[in-house]
């Protein structure tokens, strides 16, 4: 007999969880090093952010900043993620390799190491316990390619100074 009122429960908590219209997160996008991922800049405030991905968000209840989580599908980790300070971006990032992300020169997640590593000769490389992180840093930003496996795993853009392991 509870089947109806769980029903009823479920149609009324929908509408919350709904982004507006026009927002919602890139389900895929484009890394500019140094500049931009999925349309958004470093500094961006709490409410650019929303205005751009949407409200369809978690936030990250054992991270050591703000840090929201757009997942694709409901509790599954695939998505971006935003990590605030003082109310603005200082990191973005891409979550377990979606797809249809690329860089602006068209190197995409999933490549072999070795695509990266033509493409931006320059990165240094971060360990991280279980996987990598080519690393570029260009002034007021440090873009980071994850490797896992030996393929490109995720995008990150940051501010120096914020950790690239994740």
């Amino acid at each position: 007999m509870l089947r109806p009122l769980l029903l009823a429960t479920l149609l009324l908590a929908v509408p919350v969880a709904v982004a507006p219209a026009g927002a919602a997160p890139p389900t895929a996008g484009v890394l500019v090093p140094g500049s931009s991922l999925g349309g958004l800049r470093l500094g961006a405030t709490t409410a650019q952010v929303e205005a751009a991905w949407g409200r369809a968000y978690g936030i990250c209840d054992t991270c050591p900043q703000e840090t929201w989580y757009f997942n694709y599908f409901a509790f599954q980790p695939r998505g971006v993620g935003v990590e605030f300070r003082r109310g603005r971006a200082v990191a973005l990032f891409t979550l377990h390799s979606p797809p249809g992300w690329r860089t602006r020169a068209g190197l995409t997640l999933g490549a072999p190491v070795s695509d990266v590593r033509t493409r931006y000769p320059v990165a240094t490389r971060v360990e991280c316990d279980g996987y990598q992180v080519l690393v570029l840093r260009r002034g007021a930003a440090t873009t980071a390619f994850y490797v896992l496996r030996e393929r490109l795993w995720a995008f990150g853009l940051s501010r120096p100074g914020i950790p690239l392991c994740r």
